[in-house]
C-alpha cells in the first residue's frame, strides 16, 4: 500500500515587500514590529521551489508529480497526492470558474490551502469563498503584514476576523492542513460598533465582513440626492466604492423587515440615520407633534430590538456615540440624543460584541 504524502509548505517570510519593520523606517508600526522581525513573503513548497507573490515566475523545473499553473484566482500548485495550494491574486474574481461542474462539498476548483496578501487585498478572502475556491476545510493563510497596519497585533486580529491564520516566519504547514482552519463568526451573532464622527466605526464594520461570501449592506437612511445635499451624496458614493462589488445594498428604513429575512452577513449602517428617519415617520419632528408620537416611536424601537435579538444572521451594526460631547443646542437635538442613547443601550444588551471606535482604533467593551 502506498502512503500519501502531504505537501510541505515553509513560510520563509510572511511580510510585505519591504519586510516588517521596513529598513530604516522609524514609523510607530515598524517600531512595534521590531521585536519580531518578518521578512518579505516567500512560500517554499517541499523545499523544491518558491513563490513570493501571485505574479512570481512559474518554476521551470518541478519535482515529479507536481503541476503549477497560473489561473484567474492566482498561482495554483497541485501535489502528487492531490494536495492543492493557491497563492491568491489580489482582486481575484468572486465567480466560480465556468467549468466548475456540479455544486458538491469539495468541487474540483476548491483548494486545501490558500495564501492571501491580507493587507493589499483582504476582500480576496471573501471573493474566493464566494467563488467556491475556499471551502469549509480550506486553510486561509494571511500574509503581507507591514507598516500599512499599525501593529502586528492588529494584523493578527484582522486575520482572526476573516477566519485566517497569521503565521510567523519559518513556520511549516501541510497541504492539506493537518488541523481544522480557525473558525470564523457565523450567525446568529450580533456586533454593535459605536463611535463619534470620523472615528473609523464604518471602516471597522466593513473590514470585519471582508472575508464573507454573502453580505447585505443595509443603508438605513435617506437615498442620496446630489442636488439637495451634494456632500451627503459624495459620502455615500465613497462608501459604495470601497465595498466589494458582490455586496448587495438595501437602501430602506425598514430595517426590521430586512433583518427578519436576513441570512449570511448584514452590515447595518447606521442606527443614527435609521432613528432620525423613524422619528420623522412618527411625527417627532413636527412643530405640533401628535401626542402619540413618542409611543409610536417606542413601539418601533421595541420592534427593532426584538428582531435584532432573534436575527439568525451575522449582523454588524454601526451607531453614533452620543452624550459625550457638547450639550445639543436645540430641543430636537436633545431629543435625538436621548433616544439614540436608549436604542444603543437596548441593542448593546442583546449583542455578543460591542466595540468602541475612536481615532481609528477599536476597543472591545466588556
Amino acid at each position: 500500500m502506498r502512503l500519501t504524502v502531504d505537501v510541505r509548505i515553509r513560510l520563509a517570510g510572511t511580510a510585505g515587500p519591504a519586510g516588517w519593520p521596513a529598513p530604516n523606517c522609524r514609523c510607530a508600526s515598524c517600531n512595534r514590529a521590531s521585536h519580531h522581525r518578518r521578512l518579505p513573503v516567500r512560500v517554499t513548497v517541499d523545499g523544491a521551489f518558491s513563490l513570493s507573490s501571485s505574479d512570481s515566475p512559474l518554476p521551470r523545473r518541478l519535482p515529479a508529480g507536481y503541476s503549477v499553473a497560473r489561473t484567474a484566482y492566482g498561482v495554483r500548485v497541485d501535489g502528487p497526492d492531490g494536495g492543492r495550494l493557491l497563492y491568491a491574486r489580489p482582486g481575484a474574481p468572486c465567480a466560480p470558474p465556468e467549468d466548475a461542474g456540479p455544486d458538491d462539498p469539495s468541487p474540483a476548483h476548491q483548494v486545501d490551502l490558500v495564501v492571501v496578501d491580507a493587507v493589499e487585498s483582504p476582500e480576496t478572502i471573501g471573493a474566493l469563498r464566494r467563488a467556491g475556491v475556499v471551502g469549509f476545510t480550506t486553510a486561509v493563510v494571511a500574509v503581507g503584514g507591514d507598516h500599512r497596519v499599525h501593529s502586528p497585533a492588529e494584523f493578527a486580529r484582522r486575520a482572526r476576523m476573516w477566519g485566517a491564520l497569521a503565521p510567523s516566519d519559518g513556520q511549516d504547514l501541510t497541504c492539506p492542513p493537518s488541523t481544522w482552519p480557525p473558525p470564523r463568526v457565523r450567525g446568529p451573532y450580533r456586533v454593535l460598533i459605536t463611535g463619534g464622527a470620523r472615528s473609523g466605526k464604518s471602516a471597522e464594520a466593513e473590514r470585519r465582513l471582508l472575508g464573507e461570501p454573502d453580505v447585505l449592506y443595509l443603508a438605513a437612511g435617506p437615498a442620496p440626492d446630489e442636488a439637495a445635499d451634494p456632500a451627503w451624496a459624495r459620502r455615500v458614493a465613497a462608501h459604495r466604492e470601497r465595498r466589494p462589488p458582490w455586496w448587495r445594498t438595501a437602501e430602506t428604513l425598514d430595517a426590521v423587515g430586512v433583518l427578519k429575512e436576513a441570512r449570511g452577513a448584514v452590515l447595518f449602517d447606521c442606527l443614527g440615520t435609521w432613528l432620525a428617519g423613524t422619528m420623522a415617520e412618527c411625527g417627532m419632528w413636527d412643530e405640533d407633534a401628535p401626542a402619540s408620537a413618542a409611543d409610536a416611536l417606542a413601539a418601533r424601537v421595541d420592534e427593532l430590538v426584538a428582531v435584532w435579538r432573534e436575527c439568525g444572521a451575522h449582523v454588524v451594526a454601526v451607531t453614533n456615540e452620543v452624550g459625550s460631547g457638547v450639550v445639543p443646542a436645540t430641543v430636537s437635538g436633545g431629543l435625538f440624543r436621548d433616544w439614540l442613547g436608549r436604542v444603543n443601550q437596548l441593542l448593546s444588551a442583546e449583542s455578543e460584541e460591542v466595540l468602541l471606535a475612536t481615532a481609528g482604533r477599536v476597543v472591545r467593551l466588556p
